[in-house]
């Protein structure tokens, strides 16, 4: 009989001490992207989305971030590196490896956010949910969002009428924003944005189209005279970003960590990281002032005719992904539509 009851204690105990094993399990979450810590997407939305994660899990996540592609790999690399299994989280942008998110790029299209990011972000985590979910599906995503208004930096002077672009080498994020550069004149060069830097510093550009936030991260303001931004309530382009988590090292989770993770996904999260673009497009333009270089706004006249040049991008984009199999004008009008939302929204 003793020997029973000291057996059953034992296997209560058991029981009890692997129920405190799992409630004190630890996870640990590596982060992978390609900007530098300064940046404001990582110092505002990244790094606090880190640490809220790791205090609301009561310290059971452990968030690691590397920045900079300190993991190894290349910035078109990071959303095989999540889906692999590489890494468990990354931010990437989906334009970095052409051809494979053709629903996102109709959000990319000329003149189709508004110029707050925060509005566009919103707009864009219900377009992929409505229209993408399915291209995303071997992925967990956390955030979808876009940046602010695209500007034009570049040596010399700013852009003052579209003879301005004739024999500009400029550099685009994307390919639609290249076919966007060539429509205006220029010569499109395309790369990711940490290439940028020295693409300028060696003349292999002239310039290139970036968004404020990111010019004190990047320091385009020390190797340019001139900021052009677009005028009007539409931006000139943008770019789809997709923060990212593993499929199954997220399925893989507790129920109550998921929770966690689910706590801080969606559209909020994805808003989150548009105003982290906003508040930073605000830095990078009084890091350029202190500077003292020109920043221009495109005048009435001028926008409309870069809105009449651009015109034809849509029109041949809806062709070409309507060859692929897609509903390009069904895809363009949900675009549309959700960007009017957003705008009037605001």
């Amino acid at each position: 009989m003793r020997r029973r009851t000291t057996l059953a204690l034992a296997g209560a105990l058991a029981l009890v001490w692997g129920a405190g094993a799992a409630v004190a399990q630890e996870v640990t979450l590596r982060v992978h992207h390609f900007l530098s810590p300064r940046g404001s997407v990582p110092l505002n939305f990244i790094e606090p989305w880190a640490q809220k994660v790791m205090d609301e899990s009561g310290g059971r996540i452990k968030v690691e971030i590397y920045p900079a592609m300190q993991l190894g790999g290349a910035p078109p690399t990071l959303y095989d590196q999540v889906k692999d299994g590489v890494v468990d989280i990354v931010w990437t942008l989906t334009s970095y490896t052409p051809g494979r998110f053709p629903e996102t790029e109709a959000l990319e299209l000329p003149f189709m956010t508004p110029v707050s990011a925060e509005a566009a972000s919103r707009a864009a985590w219900t377009f992929v949910q409505e229209n993408a979910a399915q291209r995303f599906s071997d992925v967990h995503l956390i955030a979808v969002h876009m940046h602010g208004p695209g500007v034009i930096h570049k040596k010399g002077g700013p852009i003052t009428s579209m003879d301005d672009f004739k024999g500009l080498k400029l550099r685009g994020p994307s390919r639609l924003s290249s076919k966007l550069l060539e429509a205006l004149g220029a010569t499109p060069v395309s790369m990711p944005v940490p290439a940028f830097p020295e693409a300028l510093s060696k003349g292999v550009v002239d310039g290139g189209v970036i968004p404020f936030e990111v010019v004190p991260a990047l320091k385009v303001e020390e190797l340019v005279d001139s900021h052009t931004r677009i005028g009007g309530d539409t931006a000139l382009y943008n770019v789809t970003f997709v923060f990212a988590m593993n499929k199954a090292r997220y399925e893989g989770l507790p129920a109550d960590l998921r929770a966690v993770i689910d706590a801080n996904s969606g559209i909020e999260t994805s808003a989150w990281a548009g105003r982290a673009m906003d508040s930073g497009d605000l830095v990078g333009i009084g890091v350029i002032e202190k500077r003292g270089n020109i920043i221009a706004t495109t005048d009435e006249a001028l926008t409309a005719q870069l809105a009449e040049a651009s015109r034809g991008i849509a029109d041949a984009w809806v062709a070409e992904v309507t060859a692929a199999g897609l509903d390009g004008a069904a895809l363009l009008a949900a675009a549309r539509a959700t960007m009017a939302a957003a705008r009037a929204a605001q």
